[in-house]
């Protein structure tokens, strides 16, 4: 069943364009070793590497260390990222960015030094109070005053797309919730996509990053469309989530494919370099997909999730304190907000169960939503995901606390294409509860 044009008709007061902003990025095996020849041609001198302390040990970082100093750039290194930042851990980087005296930035790592890049390249440029740029109405929500220094992302992970957005994500200790920045600014200048480094990662870490690329890929294309949104006052004022449309369309369709036919390989061999490849590959295009359409109703959901979390330790990450990886936190939450928004456009949660491939002969619009939360859960069980929110440490007793956490998050949740009120986003969380 293809989706039809008139998802994209105006409504009154809608907006009749949409955006298109896409990173320069270079994919391929051994592509970081063109990391000083890109750092010279940006202009950089001296550059800030970014990662964190468990990488700094892996060859890759190694080989970018080497490319740069081959280049004759001067390379300072900050190994002291989280693994999921805090408002905390991104003025630190900013701080050490800022008395360094660096001219430009390097992110070796997946999502959390990428985005721990962004920050502190920001606020190493413009040094503000913290919550100045942080996203209303947990923050000011200030535009970024100008352009910044030069970044190129390394990601190391096959999920976040954080190497491809103006998103820096991040928990506000002071709430117990993740939140973010959001600017096209931040996006970085360019990105090194080496499938290589992905030969050493976890199978539950590729499990729970392919989850994040899922999850990026279904929300973007079942987002509101962006000639719902109100037409911006000029075209400045156009947002970077604004919501489906053509563009974002054809990277949700090619990744959705892809994690259909290679993610549950990746997952379960290693030395599969094809699936793993593939699924990076895949993370690629849903981080320029959502980059330009925005998620919605999971990943808003995932921040009060992480932010929440009080003795989960997955296994295949730091054991040093409780953690709930990124695309784990949203996945748990995506069976439930899917069956949910069906309605809104059934026609494209049945086309992307098919390209998860879910078997779905004789679906018909009224099962969407059962046939594509189906798929994902199967999908869950077959990687190895925790059973929903209880799985991850959760129960009733929670469900106030998770919404209070994830209800201020007006950016995702307004870009789903059904409105969520207050109660439906507590029904959403007791639906995610357990699926099997």
């Amino acid at each position: 069943m293809a989706c039809c044009h008139h998802y994209f008709e105006p409504a009154e007061g809608g907006d009749r364009a949409f955006s298109v902003d896409v990173s320069a990025i270079t994919f391929g095996r051994g592509c970081l070793a063109e990391a000083g020849e890109v750092a010279r041609a940006l202009g950089i001198g001296r550059i800030a590497l970014m990662t964190d302390r468990a990488l700094r040990a892996l060859p890759f970082v190694a080989q970018v260390e080497q490319a740069l100093a081959a280049a004759g750039v001067d390379t300072v290194v900050y190994d002291e990222v989280r693994v999921e930042p805090t408002d905390v851990s991104f003025q630190d980087a900013a701080r050490f960015a800022r008395e360094s005296g660096v001219d430009g930035f390097i992110s070796v790592g997946g999502g959390s030094v990428i985005d721990t890049a962004k920050a502190a390249n920001l606020y190493a440029t413009y040094p503000a109070e913290f919550l100045t740029y942080v996203n209303a109405p947990i923050g000011a929500g200030q535009a970024v005053p100008g352009a910044l220094k030069p970044h190129i992302a390394c990601p190391t992970t096959s999920g976040t797309g954080s190497e491809c957005t103006g998103i820096a994500v991040f928990d506000l200790l002071a709430m117990k919730a993740k939140t973010g920045i959001v600017s096209r600014r931040l996006r970085p200048d360019r990105a090194l996509i080496d499938p290589a480094v992905t030969a050493s990662l976890p199978a539950n870490v590729v499990a729970a990053s392919g989850f994040d690329v899922l999850s990026h890929a279904l929300e973007s294309y079942t987002a509101q469309p962006y000639s719902h949104r109100a037409a911006p006052g000029d075209a400045s004022q156009r947002p970077m989530s604004q919501g489906a449309n053509p563009w974002s369309d054809l990277g949700c369709r090619e990744a959705l494919r892809l994690l259909g036919t290679y993610f549950a390989r990746a997952v379960a061999d290693a030395s599969d370099t094809e699936a793993r490849e593939q699924v990076l590959w895949a993370a690629t295009l849903a981080g320029i997909a959502f980059g330009n359409a925005g998620c919605h109703a999971p990943h808003g959901m995932a921040y009060s999730v992480a932010g929440l979390v009080r003795d989960f330790q997955p296994e295949g990450y730091p054991d040093d304190a409780p953690l709930i990886p990124h695309g784990m936190s949203v996945i748990v939450n995506a069976p439930s907000v899917f069956r949910f928004t069906a309605p809104a456009c059934p026609d494209r949660h049945l086309d992307a169960s098919g390209w998860l491939g879910a078997d779905k002969r004789g679906a018909g619009e009224d099962d969407a939503g059962e046939v594509l939360a189906g798929q994902i859960v199967a999908l869950m069980k077959q990687t190895g995901m925790p059973n929903g929110l209880s799985g991850v440490g959760y129960g009733e007793d929670d469900l106030g606390a998770l919404t209070e956490g994830a209800f201020p998050q007006r950016r995702l949740l307004q870009n789903a294409p059904l409105e969520i009120s207050r109660d439906r986003l507590t029904g959403l969380y007791r639906d995610a509860l357990a699926y099997w």
